[in-house]
């Protein structure tokens, strides 16, 4: 990939994951937003993705729509228990909040969750192989498949 997400899209990606807002086909995959508002389309052939959320689509990177359907497609390896903590979470509010300060917006979910930090720590780290992880998939983002 030329240009790598912030972390904490992988955790936006755990919460659509957690709430069952993927909905995967042979060559495609619809994603339902945090706050249920919108509905993203991701595509692909062979190592080559788009995706029509805001990240994905402008900024250039894998957003959370993206990540998400690369774990469903095991092309990278997950804990699956830490989806459960970031059930129920509304990203689109906590991000506009947080004016796109991303970890703020994670930092939040971590105290509304009451989450210790021996496992917020360990979480993190996990977070951290899945990102290490995603920087070594030969991927090509694309706006629009041809």
């Amino acid at each position: 990939m030329e240009k790598l997400p912030p972390i904490e899209k992988i955790y936006e990606a755990y919460s659509a994951l957690a709430d069952h807002r993927i909905k995967m086909s042979e060559n495609s995959a619809d994603v339902l937003s945090s706050d249920g508002a919108k509905s993203y389309k991701v595509a692909w052939k062979d190592n080559t993705y788009s995706s029509t959320d805001n990240a994905t689509y402008w900024q250039g990177y894998a957003g959370y729509p993206v990540i998400g359907v690369l774990i469903l497609q095991s092309k990278l390896t997950v804990d699956n228990a830490i989806f459960e903590h970031f059930s129920g979470v509304n990203w689109n509010s906590l991000n506009k909040k947080h004016k796109r300060d991303y970890r703020a917006a994670l930092l939040e979910v971590f105290t509304k969750k009451q989450l210790p930090q021996n496992q917020i720590d360990a979480i993190e780290e996990k977070t951290q192989q899945v990102f290490e992880q995603l920087k070594t998939l030969d991927l090509t983002i694309v706006r629009k498949l041809k």
